[in-house]
């Protein structure tokens, strides 16, 4: 068994680390020791449905052992870190489960990530293997790993559900081999690493230890009443922290729940879900959201039983939050979290006006919440200010990266969140904006700079700016103010397709793009997004719709990071 890695991510203070366990929040449990305590109480209790075939918890456990023994067998070892890029199907969980049995941590990436974004995560975190969905009808990951393959020297593994098309590739079908029980796994190690939204580059890596995530799970768990007869239907991406752990789907499996899990998130399917499978519970991003209210108007599908929506990822507005447990039926309980940690909810007990105007408030009563201005002071109850944060789950920095961590965390541990927030007396989070150069497409986090540097590739861009401009279903949508040389001139349809030949993620794509002459500037010669936004914010959505999509399909294939 290889030997622990050196520590290249920022663990808790001593101190700290000894006061979480002394108040039972960190159990010194692996996440599989939850499954497997789950095993022993719900062993023939359905863990997964997955189109046609259905997983008890038993299944689960074994299937995850198997693995584990496979990938152990071609030589991943504690401590390595591997690529997890997987649609919504049971080998997810299958394979989350077996690397961390083995102490591998896999980096849990979106279906929408391409070239790069995956090729970032795997010279960053020197991946050793590449897991992918060889069966997936949207794109080709095969394609893709075989130019991972040629451009990462570290990466030795390809390992692709379903039928492997190149002679390198092993097939996940391969790697179930006798089971081994022995786990090399600690509850200190980390677990696995999510993704940041980001705001000047592709998404840092967030270090998630067993003991920090299970206390974010078990904490939400109890907070959302969970329990073995839940079933949940997952129609955001299995791999974003949201329906992982807020309660997500390891929540239910430590309740001896159901996960149902769907390629299809579109209204019309997911009621045909709930309908066949009697679904209880739902996680949504607020476009998704109004559309499953505006379709339940004129659904013919029996959707009673669905008790709980959770809307998160973005801010929901008021009105929609008012609207909804009158269209569908049910309980709204809002989230606002973040995969650095941080997790608000509203509670159960929660009046209606709270529920609808505020994001929640804190899951731990030792999460440490301060709204600060613009010098660090905290402002007074009621006032707009930056969000910082620290508690039992929120990292203390990201992964190999000492620069990012200089300036994302403050001196004595805080995290800064990057939102502008306002605190009630009560402590509930009203949600008002973001300090930092991102967009909130959907509950998508797109790093403005990014963005404008792929687009100043192009020998046709002198200059650019991506903004945010307000969109009734997206809450926001990308738009990129575009300055050409003079010599050149070039259709927004030309820009988009160069930078999907970049390997650039579809939802970072802007949504609409517009030419310019000269980009304003503010007084010190920095450009003025604010005008830019004033002057672009009227533009009607219905005129600058995604090439090659439709409406409905460009807001339902949100991924949130």
């Amino acid at each position: 068994m290889k030997k622990p890695p050196e520590l290249d991510y920022t663990p808790w203070p001593q101190a700290l680390a000894d006061q979480y366990r002394a108040l039972g929040y960190w159990q010194d449990k692996t996440l599989l020791d939850y499954l497997r305590e789950s095993k022993q109480k719900y062993a023939e209790y359905d863990a997964i449905i997955c189109e046609q075939r259905t997983i008890t918890y038993r299944e689960l456990v074994d299937s995850a052992a198997q693995l584990a023994a496979g990938f152990h067998r071609i030589g991943l070892q504690r401590g390595d870190n591997v690529v997890l890029q997987m649609t919504n199907i049971a080998e997810f969980y299958q394979c989350f489960f077996a690397l961390l049995q083995i102490g591998v941590r896999p980096i849990l990436a979106l279906p929408a990530h391409r070239q790069m974004e995956i090729r970032y995560f795997c010279q960053h975190a020197d991946v050793k293997a590449y897991f992918i969905d060889g069966q997936a009808t949207t794109f080709d990951y095969q394609a893709l790993a075989a130019e991972i393959l040629q451009q990462c020297p570290s990466v030795k593994h390809i390992i692709v559900r379903g039928k492997a098309c190149d002679p390198r590739f092993i097939s996940l079908n391969e790697c179930f081999q006798p089971p081994i029980q022995e786990q090399y796994a600690h509850a200190n190690d980390v677990a696995f690493f999510q993704l940041s939204g980001g705001t000047t580059g592709t998404p840092k890596l967030i270090p998630r230890t067993h003991n920090d995530y299970a206390y974010s799970v078990t904490g939400s768990v109890q907070i959302c009443h969970f329990d073995h007869t839940t079933r949940f239907l997952c129609v955001l991406p299995v791999a974003h922290n949201f329906p992982l752990s807020s309660p997500g789907a390891l929540g239910v499996f430590w309740s001896g729940g159901c996960v149902i899990l769907t390629q299809d998130p579109a209204p019309q399917s997911a009621f045909e879900m709930i309908e066949r499978h009697r679904v209880t519970v739902s996680a949504l991003v607020p476009p998704l959201a109004l559309l499953w209210m505006d379709y339940a108007e004129k659904a013919t599908q029996d959707i009673s039983s669905l008790e709980l929506l959770l809307v998160g990822g973005a801010k929901f507005s008021e009105t929609a939050a008012r609207a909804l447990p009158k269209k569908l039926h049910c309980r709204l309980q809002q989230v606002f979290g973040m995969a650095e940690g941080l997790v608000n909810y509203t509670r159960f007990e929660d009046s209606e006006p709270i529920i609808a105007s505020t994001q929640g408030r804190p899951m731990s009563p030792h999460d440490q919440v301060r709204v600060v201005d613009d010098e660090g002071n905290d402002v007074a109850i009621g006032e707009e200010g930056f969000l910082l944060t620290q508690g039992p789950y929120t990292i203390r920095g990201y992964y190999r990266a000492p620069a990012h961590n200089e300036h994302s965390f403050t001196a004595d541990g805080f995290y800064r969140t990057g939102d502008l927030v306002k605190r009630t007396a009560e402590g509930h989070i009203i949600v008002t904006g973001r300090e930092k150069d991102q967009i909130n497409r959907g509950g998508e986090k797109i790093a403005a700079e990014e963005v404008e540097n792929y687009l100043l590739r192009h020998p046709a861009i002198h200059d650019v700016a991506l903004i945010a401009v307000p969109d009734d279903y997206l809450g926001e949508r990308s738009c990129a103010v575009v300055v050409t040389r003079s010599e050149h001139t070039i259709k927004a349809l030309e820009l988009k397709r160069f930078l999907r030949d970049l390997g650039v993620a579809d939802f970072k794509i802007p949504d609409q793009i517009q030419f310019i002459d000269t980009l304003p500037k503010t007084s010190v010669g920095k450009v003025d997004k604010k005008s830019l936004r004033a002057l672009y914010s009227q533009t009607s959505p219905k005129q600058h719709q995604r090439t090659g999509g439709n409406g409905i399909k460009t807001i339902v294939r949100a991924e949130i990071t």
